[in-house]
């Protein structure tokens, strides 16, 4: 455990810019630029402002905001049209591993390595609450649909579900054998699941915290979980670069998406349900440059490679229309792409 921990570490510390990187940026560009006359994606906005690796990259939910998560300790909050940074939250003491807005985005979650969850007041920036009670690295938070619950994912081997006004623990979930990685909620807030090093997937009761299903079939570390919008489908991101799409009421697997040719990181589905971003990146060796896969969620066919950062991909999101994703990076920088559909 203690090894996997360091490796992780590793990823999110500062990656150093190159002598002459601008001329191999541009090359960089001008394929994405050619790539993205293809199959429908554009150049990006790159913001710039964090001085270590970002870890996550979160949309408010009117999109005209974002959040990232950094192992410089800091959190940032981004205009999201323009790329002007509007925001910076300290108050983490170690690296910050994600960050959530609630649903009625006045409020902003970030997880850090130094054992706590801090929720932000998103118009001031002041911090009015800190959830204490993990007693590890916590990777990730979420918030219910409602807004009235967190649920966190720690390096304690626990997943647990938080009181979001109070601060209160409400459940301790106990079942996997190993790190934590990821946690989300069902869209209709009774169910959630989780990912582990363990290279299982746990869905459990949300009101109970009974463990209902344990999914396997990855052949690696589980680093992120998503729900699809209407709940009926859970995606999976694997060390074994694959993403894995099930049944989330049965737990059958349904499709196995293949492409990418390092650790899939992150995965998430676009507002719509209709496709799904996936982010790679090598934990071991976070200078390699990741790259973002768009697929179709139904026919599972890749629709666009976006390609661009030089450092590892530790974060993707959608925005709230799906026209626009976020990318999070080991280069420290966060890109946000147009991924509007093309006729």
């Amino acid at each position: 455990m203690q090894k996997i921990s360091k490796r992780i570490a590793r990823g999110f510390r500062s990656v150093p810019w190159v002598a002459g990187f601008s001329t191999v940026a541009g090359w960089v560009v001008v394929c994405v630029t050619f790539v993205s006359h293809l199959l429908g994606g554009e150049e990006p906005i790159t913001l710039k402002g964090h001085t270590a690796g970002v870890t996550s990259v979160a949309f408010n939910p009117d999109g005209k905001r974002l959040a990232s998560a950094s192992g410089d300790q800091t959190v940032k909050v981004w205009d999201a049209t323009n790329g002007q940074e509007t925001l910076t939250l300290k108050g983490h003491t170690n690296q910050v591993r994600h960050v959530a807005f609630s649903p009625d985005g006045k409020r902003l979650a970030s997880a850090s390595y130094d054992w706590m969850v801090k929720v932000w007041d998103t118009t001031s920036g002041q911090e009015t609450l800190t959830l204490r009670g993990h007693t590890a690295g916590v990777a990730t938070v979420a918030f219910s649909a409602d807004g009235k619950r967190l649920a966190t994912a720690s390096d304690d081997w626990m997943a647990k579900v938080w009181d979001a006004t109070s601060g209160q623990e409400t459940l301790n979930l106990k079942g996997h054998t190993n790190l934590v990685t990821s946690m989300a909620f069902s869209p209709d807030g009774k169910r959630m699941a989780s990912s582990s090093i363990d290279q299982t997937v746990k869905l459990w009761d949300a009101a109970s915290g009974q463990e209902t299903l344990v999914l396997k079939g990855h052949h690696g570390v589980v680093w992120s979980v998503s729900f699809s919008p209407d709940g009926k489908r859970l995606a999976t991101a694997s060390e074994d670069q694959t993403v894995k799409l099930w049944d989330s009421m049965s737990g059958r697997e349904t499709h196995t998406l293949k492409g990418h040719t390092r650790e899939v990181t992150s995965i998430v589905f676009s507002a719509d349900g209709k496709r799904l971003a996936s982010a790679s990146g090598d934990w071991k060796d976070a200078t390699k440059p990741g790259e973002v896969r768009v697929w179709d969620a139904t026919t599972s066919q890749e629709l666009l490679t976006l390609k661009g950062h030089t450092g590892a991909i530790f974060g993707v999101a959608f925005s709230p229309d799906s026209n626009r994703l976020a990318s999070a990076s080991a280069d420290q920088t966060v890109k946000v792409w147009d991924v509007t559909p093309r006729p």
